[in-house]
């Protein structure tokens, strides 16, 4: 089990104290007070600051989009990545938007575009399997899922980046996810799943019965996250996965987007709770299982605009939240230090 470190109590003290002494309502800014001194005690800075931010997007196909369980074919993930690459999707924008980089790892796109320039070939599959007829992945390849993102994450430190978002890009990957929500939930898998991509109610319930299939037929053990992830997961939720236990045993934290990256968030939390602490929540999904799974690991969103986009977007949008929450500690001054 990989290890990670404890809270900084003292840090996150020192912060609280240096809050209620700014020039202003002491607890007046609210959650961004709490986030302050969360962030605090993860990083071990009473003012920390978060100056080199990167989003990792991790790519991956599902067979099981196959049987008709999305809006759109899997060459979508593919044109997508391309499109990542060259700077041209909606992460790309909200990343500038944050002042944030943009790395994007194929671990298991469906086609070969390993020599994509700019992407980061770590392919353990080219898709992996459809888990409604066996297994989506063998152990080993889910357990080599984790270990790209924990690599990932000791990458990005090695190159100064101090504030982690994990994003993704699959066509179908709602369904391992739904999967994933409802044998960590204990829950009917209509209760988590959504209409993805945006489908109709006929292909939901479709869906749904598929997921129940696999579920049935795989019998994944909700008390061992790598037998989950491998029978009815995904590659790119593996290593979301490994990136947010990575990050935090670097004291890196790591913002949680939609409805995939909590299903990660899920697998991480099962393989050490420990990680939950350095996990920062960003919005509400539209899919049913994404707040359900933020209560099963304890992190509070901070915002509902309706989005089901996925690619780490929610959480580009949280990065400049959380500059705000840390540059009142810098550069408020002091009650005291008012002129009257």
């Amino acid at each position: 089990m990989i290890s990670i470190p404890p809270l900084d109590s003292v840090a996150a003290e020192q912060t609280r104290l240096r809050l209620d002494s700014l020039a202003k309502v002491p607890g007046s800014l609210g959650r961004l007070e709490t986030l302050a001194i969360r962030l605090a005690a993860m990083t071990g800075d009473p003012q920390p600051l978060f100056p080199n931010k990167e989003i990792i997007v991790f790519a991956g196909d599902h067979d099981i989009a196959l049987e008709g369980v999305s809006a759109t074919g899997q060459e979508i993930t593919a044109g997508q990545v391309r499109n990542f690459v060259r700077g041209g999707g909606t992460i790309n924008a909200f990343a500038r938007n944050a002042g944030a980089s943009v790395k994007v790892v194929d671990v298991a796109v469906k086609e070969n575009i390993t020599d994509l320039p700019g992407l980061i070939n770590r392919k353990i599959i080219n898709a992996v399997h459809d888990f409604s007829k066996g297994s989506a992945m063998t152990r080993e390849q889910a357990e080599q899922s984790i270990a790209i993102g924990i690599e990932m994450a000791r990458d990005a430190a090695s190159r100064g980046i101090n504030l982690l978002a994990a994003g993704e890009m699959g066509i179908a990957n709602t369904s391992p996810s739904s999967a994933i929500a409802s044998v960590v939930l204990q829950l009917p898998v209509a209760a988590v799943t959504g209409i993805g991509s945006g489908i109709d109610l006929e292909t939901v319930r479709k869906k749904c019965e598929l997921i129940e299939q696999g579920i049935t037929l795989n019998q994944p053990d909700p008390n061992d996250p790598i037998d989950l992830l491998a029978k009815v997961g995904g590659a790119e939720i593996g290593a979301m996965a490994g990136l947010m236990l990575g990050g935090a045993s670097l004291r890196i934290p790591v913002v949680v987007d939609g409805f995939i990256a909590a299903a990660a968030a899920a697998i991480a939390v099962l393989i050490n709770p420990e990680v939950a602490h350095y996990l920062v929540g960003s919005h509400v999904s539209v899919e049913p299982g994404h707040q359900m799974l933020m209560q099963y690991i304890g992190v509070e969103p901070f915002f509902d605009f309706g989005l089901r986009l996925g690619e780490g977007t929610g959480a580009a949008l949280m990065f400049p939240i959380i500059d705000a929450s840390v540059r009142i500690l810098r550069e408020l001054i002091l009650f005291k230090d008012m002129e009257f």
